[in-house]
């Protein structure tokens, strides 16, 4: 299985969206200070995740959140009321 997740920070409020195959040890990872992007943001927490069977599946969304503000910006409308923006 492959995760594309959004994290966000407890500090600034800041959104980080990543992909890994293994989602608790990569969060175990940003949390500990060992992601280089997100070692200045913890405490981080997990806000969303979307699973998906096919790498490249996942690959590809990950691309378009990171790339297209709509696309981003459309989930977060749609978690409005989890993320209390």
């Amino acid at each position: 299985m492959f995760f594309v997740y959004v994290l966000r920070s407890k500090k600034d409020k800041s959104f980080y969206i990543g992909f890994s195959n293994d989602l608790k040890e990569r969060i175990k990872k940003h949390n500990q200070g060992e992601v280089f992007s997100t070692k200045n943001l913890r405490p981080l927490e997990l806000m969303y995740c979307e699973v998906y069977k096919s790498k490249k599946d996942a690959l590809i969304r990950e691309k378009r959140l990171k790339q297209f503000a709509k696309g981003f910006a459309s989930l977060k409308s749609r978690l409005k009321y989890s993320l209390m923006l």
